[in-house]
């Protein structure tokens, strides 16, 4: 909810400008690169049919990515590190066992690793304006979990899908439902949020001036 106008709720209210990156823009921002490794992976084995040549070039996008990253002087987080070592993982069972599922199986594991991370009560709240804070930090707190759920909810559906219906329905579900889920989610948070925060300030006002 970070950099949303609040401002028509009450005089002065405005979101600390200070305030770090929302986490969902650092997940959002992960979880695409992360997706876009398979995605190759899938685009080269539909084009190849030859697992070795998309597991092969999806390990080195995966190394290349990190490798570009460390010569720009960007520190490399946690999650990045997963990320590389699941694809090396997974790439090389899939070179290994001739199956392609090994590398769909990998952002299962990453939305997981996320989902867990957004478990943490409260992750949420230090982010949103000081307005929705002071009115909305039950909500927020509530979002974070769902937020969380919509997580393990796409890993669960991504290791069905990798399982069961193959590389190319797997490719439609993985390029369409995760962007168009957090979108959905984002706008539902906002209009929720907005309301109730909105309700509690005319009923915080309209106690002080009853009680004036």
């Amino acid at each position: 909810m970070d950099g949303q106008d609040w401002s028509g709720m009450t005089p002065g209210t405005q979101p600390d400008a200070a305030t770090p990156v929302h986490p969902l823009i650092l997940a959002g921002k992960f979880l695409v690169a992360d997706l876009l490794s398979t995605l190759v992976f899938v685009a080269l084995y539909a084009v190849t049919h030859s697992i070795f040549v998309a597991a092969g070039l999806a390990i080195a996008f995966g190394v290349g990515r990190i490798a570009y990253l460390t010569a720009r002087g960007v520190k490399i987080d946690t999650m990045q590190w997963l990320s590389l070592f699941l694809v090396v993982v997974f790439g090389g069972a899939a070179l290994f066992t001739q199956n392609p599922v090994f590398i769909l199986l990998k952002p299962t594991l990453i939305y997981a690793a996320v989902g867990i991370a957004m478990l943490k009560p409260g992750w949420m709240t230090r982010y949103a304006p000081p307005i929705a804070q002071t009115y909305g930090a039950d909500v927020m707190l509530a979002f974070g979990y769902v937020w969380a759920a919509l997580m393990f909810a796409t890993g669960a559906a991504n290791l069905t899908l990798a399982l069961l219906a193959g590389p190319v329905v797997w490719g439609w579900f993985i390029g369409v439902f995760p962007i168009a889920s957090k979108v959905a989610l984002i706008l539902v948070q906002y209009v929720v949020t907005r309301r109730i925060v909105r309700q509690r300030i005319r009923a915080s006002r309209a106690l002080a001036m009853s009680v004036a």
